[in-house]
């Protein structure tokens, strides 16, 4: 499987042993690497389906050695891909032949804890568990909770916006980031909010966050922390039919309830589940809704009993209620390896991430149904129900001649139904390159071209992440001379970067 990416510049891989030399001397020691095999693992994140070698690959450990590194690739015409952990899931940290892959991996060290004004201040390669580590005894933890973040970086979830079972409560990344040092291209360091909880001014805060790598390279990042509920437990319903249990999410929600987490499996993810982690999951049942309830006791009673009667009322089959702390995080441990465990039983899969109203949540999963017999392709759907986020596992064998392109094609088309429903091409695992070249379903050229205009204010050359969220990167001298023609946006014949 192939994908369009900015050709690579000849004259700078002609000039490469030059340019390892010149990193070599900004990042001494094994900061630098430049083997093929040492490279290797760099190929690709964690849209595997994609692979590409980078240039060379460089990891720094100070924010001057950063700034440096950048301001050398301004300096020289050099491409640079940003990369955190590794785990993105659409490719947004895909080499490029002609370019530095800058590794923040070494940056893991948290540098404040102030308990007092609930933040902390950290590393970008810090992993994102690793926040909530440092300051549980105290109480406090940090709310977003991707599936990945045992493993995940504190800076690729602002690259991503990353969320998690608990972000209908709690939110999305940036919700929870206060602020963040951030290299330009040209090696200038730029700070942006503080442990305050408002700015002044644009909120550049919410446009780095999510931008994909695309703007700058994240050094420091301050986040919110909080204090742990009084008390949190779950509910663990089993449903005849999927639509039912996309029917309670919407009752729940309009019933002015609203849990820490919601989250929905179909069946092939229950049984993959259960025979992963051994959760007690109920095998019968064609969906599983896990919701939970926070706060203060009294409060987490009468909202269970509310849910309860809604549960009934839609058709459940099975209910149990959490009783202890263990049984919880039981009823989470499944749904936290789902990924893993639908790897168990199928040699390849391709996770999907796309955002619905929730009361279009039967409609999305009867047309998920609908796209799989239409590819001939098995799914297993696994849900931010709560706030409409799906990420449906499409089955395929890569062996098999033809199945990846169907398995895309699935996925377009799943996506496009997003759209459809009055969605989004993404919930929190971005754009990168897996939905690049979806973006105009959503956004017209006008549109489109605004958004480079705020790249174009950070990387005028664009250099920082080329080929990724834009479909087509136009030269921003020329941007400027984008202008409207009987209502369609005139574009110069432009070439891409």
């Amino acid at each position: 499987m192939s994908i369009m990416m900015p050709v690579p510049d000849q004259a700078i891989l002609d000039r490469r042993s030059s340019i390892v030399a010149a990193l070599r001397e900004i990042v001494p020691g094994e900061g630098v690497i430049d083997s093929a095999a040492e490279m290797q693992p760099y190929e690709s994140d964690g849209l595997t389906a994609y692979r590409q070698p980078p240039m060379v690959v460089v990891l720094p450990d100070t924010t001057e050695q950063v700034s440096r590194v950048l301001r050398y690739c301004h300096d020289n015409g050099i491409k640079v891909v940003p990369r955190g952990a590794g785990t993105s899931l659409s490719g947004g940290a895909l080499p490029l032949a002609d370019g530095v892959l800058l590794g923040m991996g070494k940056f893991k060290r948290i540098r404040d804890i102030d308990y007092e004004n609930r933040t902390v201040i950290t590393e970008p390669g810090v992993t994102n568990l690793a926040i909530s580590q440092a300051v549980e005894h105290e109480g406090f933890y940090y709310a977003p909770d991707p599936s990945s973040q045992i493993a995940c970086t504190i800076g690729g979830n602002i690259g991503e916006n990353s969320g998690g079972v608990h972000c209908l409560k709690y939110g999305m990344t940036t919700n929870n980031v206060l602020g963040c040092e951030i290299i330009l291209i040209n090696g200038e360091v730029l700070r942006i909010g503080s442990k305050a909880p408002e700015q002044a001014g644009y909120d550049l805060m919410g446009i780095i966050t999510g931008s994909e790598g695309l703007l700058g390279v994240v050094t420091e990042v301050t986040v919110r922390i909080l204090k742990k509920p009084e008390t949190a437990r779950a509910l663990m319903i089993g449903f005849p039919q999927v639509e039912a249990s996309g029917e309670c999410v919407a009752r729940v929600i309009g019933a002015g309830i609203i849990p820490g987490a919601m989250e929905i499996m179909d069946k092939p993810a229950i049984h993959a589940a259960e025979a992963f982690v051994h959760a007690g999951y109920p095998l019968e049942v064609e969906a599983l809704l896990i919701c939970e309830l926070d706060g203060p006791e009294v409060e987490v009673d009468e909202l269970i009993a509310r849910v309860e009667k809604i549960a009934k009322d839609c058709g459940a089959t099975t209910l149990q209620i959490s009783n202890s702390e263990k049984e919880r995080l039981l009823f989470w441990s499944g749904r936290k390896a789902a990924f893993p465990a639908v790897g168990r039983i199928s040699p390849d899969y391709l996770c999907m991430d796309g955002t619905i109203p929730r009361g279009k949540l039967p409609q999305a999963l009867t047309r998920i149904r609908e796209l799989s017999q239409k590819y001939g392709l098995g799914v297993a759907n696994v849900f931010h129900a709560g706030d409409g986020n799906l990420h449906p596992l499409i089955l395929y064998d890569a062996n098999k001649p033809g199945e990846m392109d169907k398995a895309e094609a699935f996925g377009a088309d799943i996506l496009r139904a997003c759209v459809e429903f009055g969605g989004v091409l993404t919930g929190e695992h971005g754009v990168g390159v897996e939905k690049r070249d979806l973006m105009p379903e959503m956004f017209s050229d006008i549109d489109l071209a605004q958004q480079q205009r705020i790249k174009c204010a950070f990387d005028p050359q664009g250099l920082l992440n080329p080929g990724k969220v834009f479909p087509t990167l136009h030269r921003c001298a020329e941007l400027g001379r984008v202008h409207v023609h009987g209502g369609k946006l005139a574009f110069p014949d432009l070439p891409r970067f």
